[in-house]
């Protein structure tokens, strides 16, 4: 059970004091990892030998367990509020400066030219993603349908994904987008995909590490926010170099189809025209 659903589960046993203590636990979570049992304490009003009382309560052997329960919560992208979020805009820009600095220094021009040519030279591309990926994947593909045709996207809102792996290929490509807080179901469909012969991508933050062998490329991406969410800022600049190098990519082929849909928005009124 998480900490604050352990407190939750104790609140009405405990005494006045446990409970301030408890409250300013609820109200400081994101921070327990960087406090020690004095902050807490003092922040609470109470003794460090009520704060340790407390813990035990909860079920844990000291502060050094509370603070590994509270990393790992962060770490797998439970929102939760830290002392950063008071650090405004400036921390914000700085962290998102920090998360694309680690991204680009993680992948060089190699590796993305091969992705880039999978993606260009498949047969078909699918693209899957849930919860917050979906949105990725989702703008992933309508940047893809410029240059190329046969760009699936799964789920389809109320559909399922193994009607959309079957079929596929040694020719095609499938690009997983798993970032925290995927379904359970995750690292199946991942080797699903892989069992189908297709070229597997997978995109994700730290917490896919464990699933990257079972892709045939692994893209590392940070998303950790200054504030209690995830910023998917970092993600959204590699699908943009991702696209971008995929049209290079596919060459003429790819210009063409741009110009023929520009000339289809033109006709059909979906696009204003710049006047």
């Amino acid at each position: 059970m998480r900490i604050d659903e352990r407190i939750e589960q104790h609140y009405p046993a405990l005494g006045p004091q446990e409970q301030l203590a408890a409250d300013t636990i609820l109200n400081h979570l994101g921070d327990l990892a960087v406090y020690n049992a004095a902050e807490l304490a003092r922040l609470s009003g109470v003794s460090k030998a009520t704060v340790s009382r407390l813990f035990r309560r909860l079920g844990f052997a000291d502060f050094n367990e509370v603070k590994e329960h509270t990393r790992a919560l962060r770490s797998s992208g439970v929102p939760l509020a830290t002392r950063e979020s008071d650090g405004g805009l400036p921390t914000h820009a700085a962290l998102e400066q920090r998360n694309l600095q680690r991204l680009f220094e993680s992948i060089d021009e190699t590796r993305l030219g091969e992705v880039a040519n999978l993606l260009a030279g498949a047969r078909k591309v699918l693209l899957i993603g849930f919860r917050n990926s979906f949105p990725l994947a989702l703008h992933l593909r309508q940047q893809l349908l410029q240059c190329r045709d046969g760009v699936g996207l799964a789920p389809q809102p109320g559909q399922s994904v193994g009607e959309e792996l079957a079929g596929l290929g040694p020719a095609d490509a499938v690009v997983l987008l798993g970032f925290r807080r995927r379904p359970e179901s995750f690292p199946n469909v991942l080797k699903a995909a892989a069992g189908t012969g297709a070229s597997t991508i997978l995109i994700g933050d730290a917490s896919g590490r464990r699933m990257a062998g079972d892709a045939k490329v692994w893209i590392e991406c940070p998303v950790e926010g200054a504030g209690a969410f995830d910023s998917y800022a970092a993600p959204m600049s590699l699908l943009s170099v991702l696209a971008n190098a995929v049209l290079s990519a596919m060459g003429r082929p790819g210009t063409k189809r741009i110009s023929e849909i520009t000339g289809l928005f033109d006709s059909l009124g979906e696009v204003e025209r710049l006047r």
